[in-house]
């Protein structure tokens, strides 16, 4: 991105201080700082925000491998 590209962050769009997303077409980035309960607050502020909305959606995000020591196997096997 070129340095002068507009950068807003979450907690101003939260708050309604800046417009979020206008239309489907734009995209949402969640760029991170590394510091676990800031993530984590996110998602659950943002997962009670949606929840009984169109917009949410339950995924399962934990693996369930048949062997944890083979992580590399299991993607192998999972392009089949």
């Amino acid at each position: 991105m070129p340095d002068d590209f507009p950068v807003i962050e979450l907690w101003e769009v939260i708050t309604g201080q800046k417009q979020g997303r206008r239309d489907d077409k734009q995209i949402t980035l969640f760029d991170s700082v590394g510091f676990a309960i800031e993530d984590f607050s996110a998602l659950r502020y943002i997962r009670d925000r949606i929840k009984d909305t169109a917009f949410y959606i339950d995924l399962d995000m934990l693996a369930d491998p048949d062997d944890p020591r083979d992580l590399f196997g299991m993607l192998q096997r999972s392009k089949g």
